[in-house]
């Protein structure tokens, strides 16, 4: 990608296996607006190109959905993530990230990437699902650890976009051994909707029972097949994005000491650094937060789009059927936007407000990722708490680089780290 928009400032065309025979990745502002903008009209987010996600998250998620069903599920789903609920979230988000770092061997190095799963997987498990003990807590925990590391495999990664390669040999071949996971997985989400229909708590205000208890206008409930394919998505997408978001936040700020530094003096100005709701508004702490999104994008792309009718974009001719990827990465490494892009610099958003289309970690238009808010409410106060608490140290002065794992973007070493006595 870097290679062509060298050559092609703004967009270009390549081959891309799974995609048709060609696709156009998009990376100028103005183009990803009138892209992104346009959802339904002169462009659709739905065909071939995105089917590869139904064998993960299902086809009832908000994700597969297009049209007004799209639009009404969006109006339902949103809502848990926002006001209130998160002021709830923001001590239970401290108190689990210091528990998992208190955890952590004292005297030998860890992998931050894996603590950051950690953290995140259990504020999924109980701000979004209300779980946090019992059986099936426990079995649902170790599923979603083994289901995510199961995508570590380069060839099961791959069989996500190529249907020849999804072959069930049997539970030890990679293809086999993911059904099966998501087979038991399913099975334990049916259960605990089952029970919560039966239980019909309305005191709850974990976002399983918030949905369970929202209606769409015509009056309407999700059904549990809808419910289950969006706890999927959440558990899958969300749990992997924020861990590796995370990590690569607590690489940037120990990997540059002047950073980690202001940081800690900011920190040091709250009065009362038990609210939540004070730690986010702090303005160095949201800088840092959006140039680790900026810099280490977890989205590479968005979704893709299908040109639906003859148009023009940047003085290109579009035919009907063309596949359109608006190119997250590339967007953020825009000289033109962010001057010295390969340099970390969080003042650069002290100094400038981005639109929505010049940063976009959490893509953008009306598919902009339904669960952002939380993400950034949770990267901001584990960051926060973890650099506030303890004094760690990059074990390795290697520079960390960018992987794939699964369909995001993760450190390829896992930011190796310890606790430092100096």
């Amino acid at each position: 990608m870097e290679s062509a928009a060298q050559k092609y400032p703004d967009l270009f065309t390549a081959e891309i296996i799974g995609f048709g025979d060609t696709a156009v990745f998009v990376h100028h502002p103005k183009a990803l607006q009138e892209i992104l903008t346009n959802d339904r009209k002169k462009f659709t987010a739905l065909g071939e190109p995105n089917r590869f996600l139904e064998t993960i998250i299902g086809n009832s998620s908000v994700i597969m959905l297009e049209g007004e069903r799209h639009k009404q599920r969006r109006q339902i789903l949103i809502p848990p993530f926002h006001g209130d609920r998160m002021k709830a979230y923001g001590n239970l988000i401290c108190s689990l990230t210091e528990k998992i770092f208190s955890q952590l061997p004292q005297n030998q190095s860890f992998l931050a990437r894996t603590a950051t799963q950690q953290i995140s997987l259990e504020v999924i498990l109980q701000s979004v699902f209300g779980l946090s003990e019992g059986e099936r807590y426990q079995k649902l925990k170790h599923l979603l650890i083994l289901i995510t590391d199961a995508f570590q495999s380069s060839f099961t990664s791959a069989s996500i976009y190529f249907s020849f390669l999804q072959k069930d040999l049997g539970v030890w071949s990679p293809w086999g051994n993911f059904l099966r996971l998501r087979q038991q997985i399913d099975k334990l989400l049916y259960a605990e909707i089952a029970e919560r229909r039966l239980q019909n708590n309305l005191n709850r205000i974990d976002i399983l029972s918030l949905l369970m208890s929202a209606k769409d206008e015509q009056g309407e409930s999700m059904t549990d097949q809808q419910l289950r394919d969006e706890m999927m998505t959440l558990l899958l997408a969300g749990n992997e994005t924020t861990a590796s978001a995370m990590a690569w936040g607590l690489y940037w700020i120990h990997r540059l000491p002047e950073v980690r530094e202001k940081m800690l003096q900011e920190l040091n100005t709250l009065g009362d650094f038990s609210n939540p709701m004070s730690i986010v508004q702090l303005p160095y702490l949201t800088a840092v937060c959006n140039e680790t999104l900026r810099i280490s994008p977890v989205a590479m792309i968005t979704f893709p789009r299908i040109v639906q009718e003859p148009t023009e974009l940047l003085e290109h001719h579009l035919k009907p059927g063309t596949v359109m990827i608006g190119c997250i990465y590339l967007l953020h490494q825009r000289e033109d936007l962010y001057p010295q892009h390969r340099h970390f610099q969080p003042e650069r958003f002290l100094k400038r407000q981005f639109s929505p289309y010049e940063f976009m970690p959490f893509g953008g238009g009306v598919r902009r990722c339904v669960g952002n808010a939380l993400a950034s409410f949770e990267m901001k106060l584990v960051l926060a708490t973890i650099v506030s608490r303890y004094q760690l140290a990059l074990v390795e002065n290697r520079p960390e680089k960018l992987q794939r794992r699964g369909i995001t973007l993760a450190p390829k070493h896992g930011v190796k780290m310890r606790f430092d006595d100096n």
